[in-house]
Order: C-alpha cells, then sequence, then structure tokens
C-alpha cells in the first residue's frame, strides 16, 4: 500500500470522526432543547438562561425560540467583543448551533401542546424529568469537544476577560439574568410570570445531574473517544 494510499485512508477516517463528533453535538442541541421545553411545561418557571426570552414570549408576538436566537446572537456578538483577536473564526458555527437549538424550542413546545401537569407532584415530576433530559444533553453536546454554545461561550469570554473561575462567572451570570427576567416580569405583569421554584429548582439540580451523567453512563466515554 503506498504512503498516498495510506495518508487519504487516515484523511477519510478523521473526516468521518469530525462528522460524528458535529451529529453528537446536534443531538445534544435537541435534547438540550427539548429538555428546556419540558422544564417550561411543567409551568414551575423556566431555566435561568431561558428565562428572558421566556418573559418576553409570554409578552410580545414573537415565539419563545424567536427570542432565544435573538439572545443568544447578543451573547455571540459579545464574545466577540470581549475576546477581540482571541475569539476564533470557528466559534461563529455558534450561530447555526443557535438557529437548531432556537428552532428546536418552538418544536418542542408545539410536540409538547398536550402537557399540563395539574398538581404539585404532577409538576414536579414534569420538572424533575425535564431536568435530567437537559442535563443528559448538555452531557452529549460537551462530550464531542466541537464548539461551545453562546450561553457557554459568553460565560467563557466573562471569565478570560475578568480573569474569574468560570463557576463563579456561570453563577453569577444566571442570577444576573434571572434578575432582569424578574424585573421585566413585573414591568410587563406587575408580578412573576414564567418564573418560579422551577428556575431555582433547575439552576441548581442540573449541574449535579450532568456529573453523574458524565460518570455512570457509557455512552458519553464512547462519544469522547470518537
Amino acid at each position: 500500500m503506498s504512503e498516498l494510499t495510506v495518508k487519504s485512508d487516515a484523511s477519510r477516517a478523521e473526516v468521518g470522526r469530525v462528522a460524528l463528533r458535529c451529529l453528537c453535538f446536534t443531538a445534544g442541541l435537541l435534547v438540550n432543547s427539548f429538555g428546556v421545553a419540558l422544564i417550561t411545561k411543567a409551568a414551575l418557571g423556566t431555566s435561568p438562561i431561558s428565562s428572558i426570552p421566556y418573559v418576553l414570549d409570554l409578552r410580545f408576538a414573537p415565539t419563545f425560540g424567536q427570542f432565544t436566537f435573538v439572545l443568544n446572537m447578543a451573547y455571540i456578538a459579545a464574545q466577540a467583543a470581549l475576546l477581540r483577536r482571541d475569539f476564533r473564526p470557528v466559534q461563529l458555527l455558534q450561530v447555526v448551533a443557535n438557529v437548531i437549538f432556537s428552532a428546536f424550542i418552538d418544536v418542542s413546545m408545539r410536540l409538547l401542546w398536550w402537557l399540563s401537569p395539574q398538581g404539585i407532584p404532577a409538576e414536579v415530576a414534569s420538572l424533575a424529568l425535564g431536568c435530567a433530559v437537559l442535563a443528559f444533553g448538555i452531557s452529549v453536546e460537551v462530550a464531542p469537544n466541537v464548539i461551545v454554545v453562546p450561553g457557554e461561550g459568553i460565560v467563557r469570554a466573562i471569565s478570560s476577560t475578568l480573569g474569574r473561575p468560570f463557576g463563579t462567572c456561570k453563577l453569577c451570570f444566571d442570577i444576573t439574568l434571572v434578575l432582569i427576567a424578574c424585573g421585566l416580569s413585573f414591568v410587563f405583569f406587575g408580578g412573576l410570570n414564567g418564573l418560579g421554584v422551577g428556575t431555582i429548582a433547575s439552576a441548581l439540580a442540573v449541574g449535579p445531574i450532568v456529573n453523574a451523567i458524565d460518570l455512570r453512563v457509557p455512552l458519553i466515554s464512547v462519544i469522547r473517544s470518537l
């Protein structure tokens, strides 16, 4: 076998691996979107990262997914402004990820039109299921190490710019989003609407569930090895 043939085979294999990683990343985005919709349909409050788009959706005509798209585009622009020369062109693929994620939020909300849990036990069960689905989606999305999603990308950019730990910046960022959403809710509705105990619960629960999935679900190790 010639050296050229070996290089050609290796190149095809690498392209195949990249394609598989991108496919896994996309699958994770779709699961993420469905998890966000499940949490929202539990009627106990949406996730922190989705809090502003959801409150805006409750007040104005554009959909939950459309507001999510606009806000994520703002996050991408903010990353470029903060990182400047350190913002790698490959991260512009976040725009594609944003289109997929935002569009499937609306698709998921339509698919779950029938879900309207009645009573606290049913709402809590729906919230717990939504958190688990969202956490699984995050694990699948992160494992291929393709690109970051806008919500994570902006936190990384803030962390890099300020020289602060990612976890600290993430916590402050989520709190800021929820406070802004609360302010908008009071302006538009005179009280909390679309936010609640589920917002806090998802903020506290999703991270630990992601850690558990990463440690105990073999699929995540398989995806990382691609």
